[in-house]
């Protein structure tokens, strides 16, 4: 496909109505011109497969070029994922039941599948359970998921038709995190997002995010929550929290525990757990690994076949302007 060809197909791929909306948020911001911003969006969609999403947190406004292109964009990620990743394998990481089973022994708590079990089935697995974690069929960035207390237990076929009317495909006991982590917002379980990856020239851990929540019970950043950068060798957050909004928090907004410092704890077991986990599903070369903390290690909450690239294109976590493509090119050819 010629040069010019390319960027007439991106040219008409484009959400222009979104784009000006990020560039009457952006002028606000920012005070540049409208008609540049759009003009420099489309630039960095045809030259850097930037959408406006990824233009917005990255910042990319405020980048020299040499600098854009360190930054790992959607079209980026989505070369990577389609790559490194057989796509007839994503169903050990899209079926919650099927990474589960698969990866039992990290998971380390009591799960039923509501897909495949009967009312009694459900009635018996609520004896003398706790809150409980409800997840739907399908679904990410933490959408559609709630939890249910003891309370409700009371009717189990009510109950029962309920979940199944939210689409909800599997129920498991809700995670008790180490006290380290619950300090940081007691309302979430805050997890460990550990990118692993079986590259061509080498393999291991690409980067490690703690996602922290912010009142919900979700810790997503989609769901209001924040991310901060681990130091891949201390186990230390080595940056403030940040958000999809662009706000920065070196304390956090709810229990004002400071956020950079915070030593992860059993961080050599959760990269033992992830860099082991990463050989199990090997067609599946590229995974992000959701880890939760509890009193006694780590356990897996989910594996991740089509991760997301906003938490590591977080302008905050790269001052200096450098992204994480540097990071990746370590491991693969991009």
């Amino acid at each position: 496909m010629s040069r010019l060809s390319y960027m007439l197909r991106r040219a008409a791929k484009m959400d222009y109505r979104a784009m000006l909306k990020t560039a009457n948020m952006l002028h606000a911001k920012t005070g540049k011109s409208r008609l540049w911003l759009m003009a420099d969006m489309a630039r960095c969609a045809v030259r850097y497969n930037a959408g406006y999403v990824d233009y917005k947190i990255a910042e990319m406004y405020r980048l020299t070029d040499a600098q854009r292109r360190t930054q790992i964009t959607r079209g980026i990620s989505n070369n990577i994922v389609s790559r490194m990743n057989d796509k007839r394998f994503w169903h050990f990481f899209d079926s919650k039941a099927e990474f589960n089973e698969l990866f039992r022994a990290q998971v380390k708590r009591a799960w039923l599948d509501l897909t495949a079990a009967t009312p009694e089935q459900f009635a018996a697995f609520l004896q003398g359970k706790g809150d409980l974690i409800c997840k739907p069929i399908d679904g990410s960035s933490g959408q559609g998921i709630f939890k249910i207390t003891p309370e409700e237990y009371a009717d189990p076929a009510a109950l029962y038709d309920r979940l199944k009317a939210a689409g909800i495909g599997i129920v498991e006991e809700i995670v008790r995190q180490h006290e380290a982590i619950s300090a940081l917002c007691p309302t979430s379980v805050n997890t460990i997002r550990v990118a692993t990856l079986l590259g061509d020239k080498q393999e291991g851990i690409v980067y490690a995010y703690i996602r922290i929540g912010n009142g919900k019970v979700m810790d997503n950043v989609d769901c209001g929550g924040m991310a901060a950068p681990i130091d891949l060798d201390t186990g230390v957050i080595c940056g403030v929290g940040a958000n999809k909004a662009g706000e920065t928090y070196e304390n956090h907004p709810m229990t004002g525990k400071r956020i950079p410092g915070t030593a992860i704890p059993y961080w050599e077991e959760v990269k033992a757990m992830c860099l082991a986990a990463m050989h199990v599903v090997p067609q599946v070369r590229f995974v992000a690994w959701d880890v939760a903390i509890t009193p006694d290690g780590p356990v897996f909450i989910e594996g991740n076949s089509f991760p997301s690239h906003a938490i590591p294109q977080f302008a905050a976590h790269f001052p200096d302007g450098i992204g994480i493509l540097p990071r990746f090119q370590q491991f693969i050819d991009l």
